[in-house]
């Protein structure tokens, strides 16, 4: 077996940057859709449409996950309300854990969310596995 580590801005499984799918993400919580998506980023449709269905699949997990995050990190946190959908709500919890963790460590805010989300997440925000335990790397 073996184990590579991946740079931040890589998602496990997925050969486009975090950046180009947290776009598609936020692109399809704002209304677009998949075929606008995809010719806006150059992406075949199929390719978009698998970001898109995976995300949804685990929306409700993702939302509670960066919320719990967001809650957390954040120096007064509110956490966010309901958007329009489930899709939606995901995104905004990542988007404002993003933001909460930015408050109390200015240094995150000069990445973007979705570098965030991929480091928050341990790569694994689009893999099968989520959501799973992140392994712990420190020795007890």
């Amino acid at each position: 077996m073996s184990q590579v580590l991946l740079p931040v801005f890589a998602l496990v499984r997925r050969a486009d940057l975090a950046e180009v799918i947290g776009t598609a993400l936020a692109a399809k919580a704002s209304g677009a859709g998949v075929r606008v998506i995809a010719a806006r980023l150059g992406r075949p449709v199929e390719t978009v449409r698998g970001w898109l269905r995976r995300f949804a699949s685990r929306a409700e997990a993702v939302r509670h996950f960066f919320t719990v995050v967001l809650v957390d990190t954040g120096v007064d946190p509110a956490p966010p309300g309901p958007v329009r959908n489930g899709f939606a709500d995901a995104v905004n919890a990542v988007v404002g854990a993003w933001w909460s963790a930015a408050e109390r460590w200015p240094g995150i805010g000069k990445v973007s969310p979705w570098w965030a989300a991929c480091a928050m997440s341990g790569g694994i925000l689009l893999a099968p596995s989520w959501p799973s335990k992140l392994i712990n790397t420190n020795r007890p």
